[in-house]
């Protein structure tokens, strides 16, 4: 059975530079068959979390046996490792610093399968290498090489390296479930237009969402809103969004520029 292998990219390589055009034409040059999608190269430069976030935003949104490349590798050629993760139905190809955090944290949740491997096989790599660019020189490759594999039904993962026991993991806050039913959160980044993304989910929120304020220092908002044009332009309100976490928003407005609340502020969310 042949496939169309897909392989996503995701990094802070922005797209003024060449870096991104690079790695895709060293997939074109192993795997001219695999499809390549850009995720986003817009994560803040050495982001670790930011880029954690991305890809867990995306990850299951794309078919069984998708090769998700992260690159987001502030420690770029120190003894960090480059990682080739099985987690679900899907592959993960990333430096091992954090980055797949989250998605890791979903699956287990959910009970899905985790396999690690450290992407040691050199037969994988481009002959030279940099010590600032693995992902043209070990990323790529690595997945390029794994979809060629996909491409002709036969994974032989066994081949990119030795399992190991888990990856470092972020220090990534949970939401704080109080005896008198208030919720201790954290705003975890600020997207392109302005909306703090926060660490709750829908399931973390009370059932009557319309009798609820949340306090982030002097600020409190009382306002839950279904969708943004719900609320009138420039007022704040809590909204979940398409990712499924509580947002602070603002209609046709920037909340962080309303707000200056940045990434780490803590919140109180108090129904009743």
């Amino acid at each position: 059975m042949v496939l169309r292998p897909v392989i996503t990219l995701t990094t802070d390589f922005g797209l003024t530079d060449p870096f991104v055009g690079v790695m895709k034409g060293v997939v074109a040059g192993i795997c001219p068959a695999a499809h390549v999608i850009d995720i986003s190269h817009g994560v803040k430069a050495f982001d670790v979390l930011e880029g954690a976030l991305a890809i867990w935003q995306a990850w299951r949104y794309f078919p069984a046996e998708t090769i998700h490349v992260i690159v987001v590798d502030p420690g770029v050629g120190s003894s960090r490792q480059p990682v080739l993760c099985r987690m679900r139905n899907a592959w993960f190809i990333a430096p091992d610093n954090g980055v797949l955090t989250l998605v890791e944290r979903d699956v287990r949740r959910n009970g899905g399968a985790i396999l690690h491997r450290s992407l040691q096989n050199p037969e994988y790599r481009l002959p030279a290498q940099s010590n600032t660019f693995h992902g043209r020189d070990i990323f790529a490759p690595a997945a390029a090489h794994l979809a060629a594999q996909i491409e002709h039904g036969r994974v032989a993962a066994e081949t990119f390296g030795p399992v190991i026991e888990g990856l470092i993991q972020l220090e990534v806050a949970e939401p704080i479930h109080n005896p008198d039913g208030s919720i201790e959160g954290v705003v975890l980044k600020a997207d392109r237009f302005g909306n703090l993304l926060t660490n709750l989910t829908a399931a973390d929120l009370p059932d009557d969402r319309m009798n609820f304020s949340l306090e982030l220092g002097s600020l409190r908002i009382t306002r839950f809103c279904r969708f943004y044009a719900e609320a009138p332009p420039g007022e704040l309100c809590a909204i979940v969004g398409s990712s499924g976490l509580l947002e602070i928003a603002t209609n046709c407005g920037s909340a962080k520029e309303t707000t200056r609340i940045a990434a780490g502020t803590k919140f109180l969310l108090i129904s009743g």
